[in-house]
């Protein structure tokens, strides 16, 4: 799939089977060649940040949830031929345990002799963001000094905004604190995802690979299931690679709110009419049976007319459950939980729907697959039909 106006985005999609640094690196450099070359993104001598996704708590990167180190790895290599100043960062918890010592990310880059920072250690500024919601926000100063930006995002679903990719990954340039409050303040999903736009309107990446390889679907960011499709996708349009990797697993650009949004404010291109896409044939690398976040059957229903759809979302409407004989007690949901909702109760932790807001924080959370998405039995019916619905829609397409 090609466009014909030379001036579209464009974003590459080439083929790495697997974490091997060998044959991952060269091509990463085939899918930048694809998109202009590394050279005329990034000046010798250049501040170059590469924001990663480092979620909390700690995990290994064979669980999928982190951007692989590997991936990582080979993208220093590309970025240290440039000659540029190269800091590799996130804001992740402060735990008892090294978050990027478990995920491996600080010994890759010792080994690479890369600076690494978890982006709270340099303090973030209160700037000016004129968004749609956010009149001023915490950013990270690592960011703001940045020259250029090399966002590294990794495919996977979300269990509130459907997918996470290029755009949503930059929401971690904001302290976590101010994260969770703003999952608090902003509980719809339009609302938070206009937030997510907003963040990522304050540092538009210069550049964005996304990892993937080794996918997560079902109930992401870090509770699903893992989906090798073996692929690197590339482009210096992050709404244009989030709207490709978005038909890549089945789904419409449109559907996920912060390609939507960002779309709508100039921040980027999600039609795919306007994308010129640098593969053979799309439906080479497409797959029709990913499978989405249980949250995804509700996004479907912002189309119906409103007295309708209010009746349907009570239904399709997911809340988090403790499944009580797999929690350990680590109380990491209850750190997290914005409002209260999350708490202990007995030999287990509790969550309290009166209180919850449905952000599946407390999901996002647990290592230990202990809070589990749920919804009512008319609810999972409409939700099956739904996706059957989709999945038929993505083969015939």
């Amino acid at each position: 799939m090609s466009s014909a106006d030379a001036g579209n985005p464009r974003v590459s999609i080439v083929r790495a089977a697997d974490y091997d640094l060998a044959l991952l690196r060269p091509a990463i450099e085939r899918g930048l060649d694809m998109i202009g070359g590394l050279g005329s993104i990034v000046r010798p001598g250049s501040r170059v940040l590469v924001k990663i996704n480092h979620l909390s708590p700690a995990s290994e990167a064979e669980r999928g949830i982190v951007t692989h180190p590997v991936f990582v790895e080979a993208v220093l290599e590309l970025l240290k031929n440039t000659g540029a100043d190269i800091t590799v960062g996130d804001d992740i918890g402060v735990e008892v345990e090294d978050g990027f010592q478990v995920s491996g990310i600080r010994q890759m880059c010792q080994r690479a002799e890369v600076r690494l920072i978890n982006l709270r250690e340099q303090g973030f500024v209160e700037t000016p963001c004129h968004g749609r919601v956010l009149e001023r926000v915490y950013v990270s100063s690592a960011v703001l000094d940045a020259d250029v930006i090399v966002n590294l995002p990794k495919l996977k679903t979300h269990s509130l905004t459907t997918l996470t990719g290029a755009v949503k990954n930059m929401y971690g340039i904001i302290p976590q604190g101010l994260r969770q409050s703003y999952h608090y303040q902003y509980m719809k999903v339009d609302d938070f995802s206009q937030v997510l736009t907003d963040v990522f309107s304050m540092a538009v990446p210069r550049l964005n690979i996304m990892d993937a390889i080794v996918a997560m679907q079902g109930e992401g960011p870090s509770d699903g299931k893992l989906r090798t499709m073996g692929l690197v996708l590339a482009s210096r349009d992050a709404v244009a690679l989030d709207a490709v990797a978005t038909r890549i697993v089945g789904g419409e650009p449109f559907e996920i709110l912060t390609t939507r949004f960002a779309h709508e404010r100039g921040l980027g291109t999600g039609d795919l009419d306007r994308i010129d896409i640098a593969v053979d044939k799309l439906d080479e690398v497409a797959v029709s049976d990913f499978k989405f976040p249980a949250s995804a059957a509700a996004a479907l229903t912002r189309r119906v007319p409103g007295f309708i759809r209010r009746p349907l979302d009570r239904q399709l409407a997911v809340r988090p459950v403790v499944i009580r004989k797999q929690c350990t007690l680590c109380l990491e949901c209850v750190n997290v939980c914005p409002t209260g909702a999350a708490t202990q109760r007995g030999d287990a932790a509790y969550i309290d729907h009166h209180l919850c807001i449905g952000c599946m924080c407390c999901h996002e959370v647990c290592r230990y697959h202990a809070i589990r998405p749920t919804r009512p039995v008319a609810g999972r019916v409409m939700a099956s039909v739904i996706n059957a619905l989709r999945r038929l829609w993505a083969r015939v397409r």
